[in-house]
């Protein structure tokens, strides 16, 4: 048997439950299921984290989202504190605003409980800043990175001790058998007593492939441009950017600079990439805001961001089929609400009480959309 392969793949041994996709969801929900059984992860890439969760801004801020996901952030934390010795680095966020932007600015002041900030206070900390255009700014340092990478890998581990990750492994076919399900690849079936539909921008197609009806999301691409620190400053310690309305948004980056347009534009599940268009308006719009000019792109990505119609993540079991888990919607959410998202999904399963209160879990059920 070579290296690192299951004696699933070999002989179709049932695994308690089969997860398709190896995102954060994938990966996070796997872990958490590990615990209470045997579990198979199949991702269609070459490796884990390839799509969304390889392509996402990495930002641990609580109060951005719903009150749902607000929720999940909040029960996340201790383990972003945590896991794997701690996955946070200090970061901060800054709100700036220019003239005619102020109601939007006092309403995400409110939603992400920021302290006004005058446009010296702002150029103090980010010394690009063009004080002539900015208005007003609004900060909280409560807001940190997280390593992406530690934490897939974290949870990839502890899917291992209790199972197996398989890559290159397309789902091609969807069956429900007497005992659960069995899904077809390009080269072999699998079988399992759950299934666990963590695939991201696929799931709706995922979900009609096993005769499970669609829940109607939407993917969203999101584009980054990565270019070299501005003025050649230390970027390092400098916080998180947005525009009002998040317009767009800027970040520190291993000694470079991001800057997204922090665009919406529905598309179909597929590996996304950037519109030189949409990217050349994202930093027309962050461009005032600063005095030194953008000359060079280095490198440019986009991922999508998939969301329910009411944008509330959808977690636990389909009503059609208590054995068809849905983990899925986590649009831009999904690593900050990872730890709490996939213990919900592992208390539903395991009938325990959820840590989150009712009605957030009603929130987050799929039986909403039903």
């Amino acid at each position: 048997m070579p290296a690192g392969a299951s004696r699933a793949t070999q002989t179709g041994m049932t695994h308690d439950f089969l997860v398709i996709g190896g995102g954060i969801a994938g990966t996070s929900a796997g872990a958490q299921l590990a615990q209470l059984g045997s579990v198979c992860l199949l991702e269609a890439e070459d490796a884990l984290a390839y799509h969304s969760s390889g392509r996402s801004a990495a930002l641990y801020e609580a109060q951005y989202g719903l009150p749902s996901t607000v929720a999940l952030n909040l029960a996340s934390r201790t383990a972003h504190e945590t896991l794997d010795g701690g996955l946070l680095t200090p970061r901060g966020l800054m709100l700036l605003a220019t003239q005619g932007d102020e109601d939007a600015f006092a309403d995400d002041c409110t939603k992400m409980h920021l302290t006004p900030l005058s446009p010296a206070e702002a150029h103090a900390m980010v010394p690009i800043l063009d004080t002539a255009h900015v208005t007003t700014a609004a900060y909280h340092s409560e807001a940190w990175d997280i390593d992406t990478d530690r934490i897939v890998q974290h949870y990839a581990r502890q899917i291992r001790n209790n199972g197996t990750l398989e890559t290159a492994a397309r789902v091609r076919k969807i069956t429900r058998t007497v005992t659960g399900w069995q899904v077809t690849t390009d080269t072999v079936p699998y079988e399992a007593r759950t299934l666990v539909n963590a695939a991201g921008a696929w799931a709706d197609a995922i979900a009609t492939l096993a005769g499970i009806p669609p829940i109607g999301l939407t993917p969203y691409r999101r584009s980054m441009a990565r270019m070299p620190a501005p003025g050649g400053h230390d970027v390092s310690r400098w916080p998180m950017l947005f525009g009002v309305n998040e317009s767009w948004y800027a970040k520190p980056d291993a000694g470079a600079w991001l800057v997204s347009p922090a665009e919406e534009d529905p598309a179909h599940p597929h590996d996304a990439f950037t519109d030189d268009l949409t990217l050349a308006e994202g930093i027309a719009r962050y461009q005032p805001f600063v005095t030194e000019e953008v000359t060079r792109v280095t490198s440019s990505w986009a991922g999508l961001r998939t969301f329910a119609p009411d944008r509330s993540l959808v977690i636990g079991p389909d009503p059609a089929d208590p054995h068809f888990l849905w983990f899925a919607g986590q649009g831009g959410y999904g690593f900050q609400t990872a730890p709490a998202a996939s213990a919900l999904l592992a208390d539903l399963v395991a009938g325990r009480a959820p840590v989150l209160d009712r009605g957030t879990v009603a929130s987050l059920s799929p039986s909403r959309l039903r």
